[in-house]
């Protein structure tokens, strides 16, 4: 999964994390499988970037459209993808006889073709640079975390234990 985010941040404007935040609620729809996933996870950045709305919104559509295809189609129907008589009836047909995986492909494929690659077209090469930016900071964020908890670790020791005692000194040195 955090792979599949790093391959699409560098790919399109969206970070990792958001990347991330949105795979995580695909893995939500547990008849997602793992041969769907990714193409879903890109579906769902063609789709915010086609539509103009976040991550968490394309995600909850698209889950629940590969959740259930049937009632999927209609579902899609109100963000303006059109599903002709025929492919609502295939799905249906395919759903039915338990191949519910081809079903959800050919959902997927239809958004392909109204979404195309949206987010890739959109792709900004200064927000794709701020955010390689940001990682590299997460990087040594990463690196220098053992050596803040050490400092830490000092400071409250020295807050607890040597500062009371030069304070109680000092009154001591002041009184003379």
């Amino acid at each position: 999964v955090k792979k599949l985010a790093t391959e699409m941040q560098k790919l399109t404007n969206f970070d990792d994390e958001a990347i991330l935040g949105a795979e995580n609620l695909l893995l939500t729809f547990t008849k997602i499988g793992k041969d769907i996933f990714p193409q879903a996870t890109e579906t769902v950045l063609n789709m915010s970037a086609a539509l103009g709305q976040d991550l968490k919104s394309s995600s909850i559509q698209l889950g629940k459209a590969l959740q259930d295809p049937i009632l999927g189609v209609t579902a899609l129907r109100r963000v303006g993808v059109n599903f002709s008589e025929d492919q609502v009836n295939v799905i249906k047909s395919l759903v039915e006889t338990g191949r519910a995986a081809e079903a959800q492909k050919m959902i997927l494929t239809e958004l392909a073709t109204e979404f195309g690659n949206s987010a890739r077209a959109q792709a900004d090469p200064i927000l794709q640079l701020k955010n390689s930016i940001g990682d590299a900071w997460e990087t040594i964020g990463f690196l220098l975390i053992p050596t803040v908890d050490i400092l830490s670790v000092k400071i409250q020791t020295f807050a607890t234990e040597v500062l009371p005692v030069w304070i109680a000194n000092t009154k001591i040195i002041i009184q003379y």
